[in-house]
Formats: C-alpha cells, sequence, structure tokens
C-alpha cells in the first residue's frame, strides 16, 4: 500500500514540473516575440523617418532655387533656363494616355495560301503578298542579278528603272569580290512579268533570243575567219621570202581566182611551187 502511493507521489512531482518547464517556454517564445516586433517596428519608423528627411530636404532645396518673375513662381534649374512651379501642369504631365492600337482593315492576301497576313519579308522588300510561311527563296520566290536578267530575258536598263511600276529590289555585296561593288538582286517572279510585258509572249522572246544567238554566232564566225585568214597571209608572206632568197625564180602561170576565199592562186611552171594571194 505505501508502495503505490510513493509511485502516485512520483508521478505527480514529475507532471508538475513538465508544465512548469512547458509554462517556462511559453513565457521565453512569448518575449522573443515581442521583442522582435519591437525591433520591427524600430526599424520602420527609422526608415520611414529618412525617407520624411529626405523629402524635406528637396523641398527645401527647390524652395531654395524657387524666384519669382513678373508674379509667377519659377526655378532655376542651375542650366540656364527656368522651368513653371505648376503642380497641375506636372500632374497634368504624369497622366499617360493609351492611344489603342489601330484597326487595320484590307490586310494583304498571301498569293499561296489566300490567307490574310499583317507584314512578310516579301511584301516589305519587293511588294509582292507572300506570308513568310509560303515563301519559298530556292525556287518559285528566288532572286536573281540585274546582269543575269538582261542577259536572260533580253532587258533594258529603262525596263528595269523607267517602266511603270519600276521593280523594286535589295542591294547585297558580291560574294565573289567585294571590289566589284554591290549587286542588284530582284524578284524572279516579277522580272518575268516584266520580260512578258516588254515582249508580249514567252515565243516572241524565245525567237528574238534565237535571233541574237544567231547573229553572235555569226560575228564570232566572221571574226575568227579574219583572223585564220591574216594568218595564211602572214605564213604565205614569209614561205615567198624564203623562196625569193634562193637561186631559184619562179615563173608562175595564170592566176586562178577562187570563190570560196576570194583569192588566187598561182603554180610555178617549173617546180610547182603554189602560191595563193590576194589582189586588193
Amino acid at each position: 500500500m505505501s508502495t503505490e502511493i510513493t509511485g502516485k507521489s512520483n508521478s505527480n512531482k514529475k507532471l508538475k514540473e513538465y508544465h512548469e518547464s512547458e509554462g517556462l517556454c511559453h513565457e521565453r517564445a512569448e518575449k522573443n516575440r515581442q521583442r522582435a516586433l519591437l525591433l520591427k517596428k524600430s526599424k520602420l519608423s527609422a526608415h520611414s523617418h529618412s525617407q520624411e528627411n529626405e523629402e524635406k530636404h528637396k523641398d527645401e532645396a527647390v524652395q531654395g532655387r524657387s524666384i519669382k518673375v513678373q508674379g509667377q513662381t519659377v526655378i532655376d534649374t542651375g542650366g540656364g533656363f527656368l522651368i513653371e512651379d505648376d503642380d497641375d501642369l506636372e500632374q497634368q504631365m504624369l497622366k499617360i494616355e493609351e492611344i489603342p492600337a489601330p484597326i487595320i482593315e484590307n490586310l494583304p492576301q498571301c498569293e499561296e495560301c489566300k490567307k490574310d497576313f499583317k507584314d512578310s519579308y516579301l511584301l516589305q522588300k519587293f511588294d509582292y503578298a507572300v506570308c513568310d510561311a509560303c515563301r519559298d527563296p530556292d525556287d518559285k520566290h528566288s532572286l536573281i542579278t540585274r546582269t543575269e536578267a538582261k542577259e536572260e530575258y533580253l532587258l533594258k536598263d529603262c525596263d528595269f528603272d523607267r517602266r511603270e511600276p519600276n521593280l523594286k529590289y535589295i542591294v547585297k555585296k558580291n560574294p565573289h569580290n567585294p571590289r566589284w561593288g554591290e549587286m542588284k538582286l530582284y524578284l524572279h517572279l516579277q522580272i518575268e512579268k516584266r520580260a512578258l510585258e516588254v515582249w508580249g509572249t514567252e515565243d516572241d522572246l524565245l525567237e528574238e533570243r534565237e535571233k541574237r544567238d544567231v547573229k553572235r554566232q555569226e560575228g564570232k564566225l566572221k571574226k575568227y575567219n579574219k583572223k585564220l585568214k591574216q594568218l595564211r597571209m602572214e605564213v604565205r608572206s614569209s614561205i615567198y621570202d624564203k623562196t625569193k632568197k634562193s637561186s631559184h625564180t619562179h615563173k608562175f602561170g595564170e592566176d586562178k581566182y577562187n570563190e570560196e576565199d576570194d583569192t588566187y592562186t598561182r603554180v610555178c611552171v617549173e617546180c610547182n611551187f603554189e602560191e595563193t594571194f590576194e589582189k586588193m
């Protein structure tokens, strides 16, 4: 019986000590919380006090630079001009008026996908209504230089610059040699359209190109024949000089006319030496 009473008293003692320690913890936590609140409050009051001092110093500085001119208060900026001390004007300047974006009507329609779009590379550079998604820079929407366009489509400078509407182009440096100057690049589709405006149809363009090719080949052949004829004359004159220096003197027969190359041929009756020449 005495053992049970002793156990109960020990347990009650431990429970009492536990409640006392728990109360001390709560009391310590409450003190820490109050100390933190006081510290935070002191920092806020110090910060607000510093802001008030700064604003006060600014106002005093502005008031120190304020002067009156013809009954109106102005502020000397120190930069050589005066500004009006107008609070209403300042408030009006601070008001930012939001202007709504303009509503764009009649957007361009893409020639390929038939969808409306706002802007694209071909529209900016060449005024050609194709969106960036449908642009094919390697094939359909490729570029061509001005020199190539003149040679391939038989166009003149006036067809590019004077014929309405003027063809748009972009300028890039020559990739082969920067010293050669800049290249003018045109949209191939617009060059083809301009060529049809000049020549009418593709057949007429091809016919004119064939005529020029034939004429060019004839000119080359004529130039070649002229050089060949000159070379023959030089060779024949050198042979004639060699035979002239020898002891044998040729005795030529009658001159024979050659219609093919407009020359004359004569043969020595003694050694059968043949000489071809031209008569002036």
